[in-house]
């Protein structure tokens, strides 16, 4: 982009790379005495998630974190290639597999690069909901690495801390993955 002219996701409201707020970790919610400000924050992430998927086809799912629309509060939106969005308050990974993969990701932050992410093909989180109660769910594979990503946010952590060494990250016009679900075997 020119200086001074915002990138599409910027100008839909997604706080970029270099912002203090991406590198913070969230604060928690206290649950359910905070509802109202999670509901608040969560309809705010439902409005931009909007305002982004009228951007661009998200194929393999799409996610936003509260510190990407500027708030340091730990809720997510993880909206799956199908479904209904999952709302995360206080996620926390309590288990994930040993099996791994590796795939492209990519990030609203810096949307024009991709990076080659490791993460685990299963991962069981922790979550609340506005009203207190404690969740546990079963992701896998692609919706476990969509749940990865926005976790890492919530901590202050960026795909590119969990490539690996020398791995760097490449061009959206390199990138041949666009518009196509992630790959799997079996």
């Amino acid at each position: 982009m020119a200086a001074g002219i915002p990138s599409p996701m910027q100008a839909a409201g997604i706080v970029q790379e270099g912002d203090p707020v991406l590198l913070t970790a969230a604060r928690p919610f206290v649950l359910p005495a905070e509802a109202e400000e999670a509901s608040r924050v969560v309809e705010e992430l439902k409005a931009a998630a909007d305002r982004v998927a009228a951007l661009h086809d998200f194929a393999k799912g799409m996610g936003i974190a509260a510190p990407q629309i500027g708030i340091g509060r730990a809720a997510a939106l993880v909206q799956p290639p199908e479904g209904e969005p999952l709302t995360l308050l206080n996620p926390v990974v309590v288990e994930e597999s040993a099996e791994m993969d590796e795939q492209f990701e990519g990030c609203l932050s810096f949307f024009g690069v991709r990076g080659l992410v490791p993460r685990p093909l299963m991962l069981r989180v922790a979550y609340e909901t506005a009203d207190g109660q404690r969740c546990v769910s079963a992701f896998e594979r692609g919706l476990a690495r969509l749940v990865a990503h926005e976790v890492d946010h919530l901590a202050g952590k960026l795909y590119r801390a969990r490539m690996r060494p020398g791995v760097e990250p490449i061009s959206v016009a390199e990138y041949r993955g666009t518009g196509a679900a992630w790959e799997y075997d079996g």
